[in-house]
């Protein structure tokens, strides 16, 4: 048995559930601080909208939920399970590959209550800073506010950072927007389309938005689905830790701050790949690393990675708000991880699934979902190969 430390773990999303349950595996000593009432984070569906549809102004009152209430996944439920937890089908519940919001709910709440894991949460307390206690003693001091109460500070040896990364909008700077006379709207905000029926068929000349390659439209709505920005108000690092266009870093594989490691982590930043297999094979990283199975390079090895990693991606000519796009190193990734804590690389059918589901976005678009071909994916993962590897 490895070596037990005391774990703040921010959010009881995805991420924070599926870190609860490796580190409470290894023996740790888990608080996860959750600012709902309920686990499940970004599953989690609500109905309200913030008062600015743009959520620029900083008054607003900020709604965590980003879903829409016809939201189904896209990618198939085979990806979305544990590895030793799959999202199986249940009787009386939303039997389709692709399902609905609610069903994702479900096989969290049923995850979290299966692993003993909601005894963990601490409901309705918010994060008011995370810093270090010290410069060098390893203790890292939490201030969180629970519901109708003051605030309290707690002392912990690790804490790991899971809020998820789809709460604070991405609104891109337009020339001339400041003057255009209609309705703005971020996809945060979208819940239901009955509001927008009736707009973009009729044409009117003032309201015109025109596009690059010249063309136009007159249109009601402007509506942003340009992402989400990675938001991290509560933490304090003098500096250390930024997010500079989008890039949390410096981060060494995409967890750990170098100078910071192992006692600050990230888990669930990556995207554009499979989040369910990357978020849980990063929590079985960090807890083996906090119970000393698994040892880290020195500081100066992590960073120099880290830097060698950023030059590569800019002799590529890629942007800094790439830096976590898993595509196309997703396998390498992945399997660097299951190599750290001693896994087997992930079964080549994983990586086959998501490139399908990935292509038929594109050509098929929306209903795909339902020509999805379900006996002939049973038979590729029954016979299919061990790994991506072979």
């Amino acid at each position: 048995m490895g070596r037990s430390v005391s774990v703040g773990v921010i959010g009881a999303g995805v991420a924070g559930l599926c870190a609860a349950r490796e580190l409470k595996s290894e023996g740790h000593r888990v608080v996860v601080f959750e600012k709902g009432d309920r686990i499940g984070g970004t599953w989690v569906y609500d109905p309200r909208v913030e008062s600015d549809p743009l959520s620029l102004d900083s008054a607003r009152d900020i709604v965590h939920g980003s879903l829409y209430r016809a939201l189904r996944t896209n990618l198939p439920r085979q990806l979305m399970g544990f590895l030793d937890y799959p999202f199986s089908k249940r009787q009386n519940g939303d039997s389709r590959t692709f399902p609905g919001h609610e069903e994702v709910l479900w096989f969290l709440t049923k995850f979290a209550h299966d692993f003993g894991l909601v005894g963990l949460v601490r409901f309705n307390t918010e994060i008011v800073r995370v810093g270090r206690v010290g410069e060098r003693n390893g203790e890292w001091l939490v201030e969180s506010m629970t519901r109708g109460s003051d605030s309290v500070s707690e002392v912990f040896e690790a804490v790991v950072v899971c809020t998820g990364n789809f709460v604070e909008p991405h609104i891109p700077a337009l020339v001339g927007i400041e003057k255009w006379p209609r309705y703005q709207i971020h996809s945060h905000n979208y819940r239901v389309p009955e509001q927008f029926r009736g707009q973009i068929d009729h044409v009117c000349e003032d309201g015109r938005v025109a596009f690059q390659d010249g063309s136009s439209v007159c249109a009601d709505t402007i509506f942003y689905c340009t992402g989400f920005k990675y938001h991290y108000p509560f933490l304090e690092t003098n500096g250390i830790v930024t997010v500079d266009e989008n890039r949390v870093g410096p981060l060494y594989s995409h967890v750990f701050p170098p100078s910071l490691a192992p006692g600050l982590s990230f888990i669930g930043i990556p995207v554009k790949g499979l989040p369910f297999n990357t978020i849980e094979l990063q929590s079985k990283w960090i807890a083996h690393v906090l119970s000393g199975k698994v040892f880290l390079p020195k500081e100066e090895e992590m960073m120099a990675s880290t830097n060698d990693f950023y030059r590569h991606m800019q002799d590529l000519g890629l942007p800094k708000r790439s830096t976590h796009f898993l595509t196309p190193y997703q396998t390498g990734y992945q399997n660097w991880l299951c190599a750290q804590i001693g896994l087997p690389p992930l079964e080549n059918w994983r990586y086959r699934m998501y490139e399908e589901s990935i292509k038929n976005i594109k050509e098929i678009r929306d209903g795909y979902k339902d020509q999805w071909d379900d006996t002939y994916w049973q038979g590729i993962i029954k016979t299919g190969s061990r790994s991506a590897s072979e």
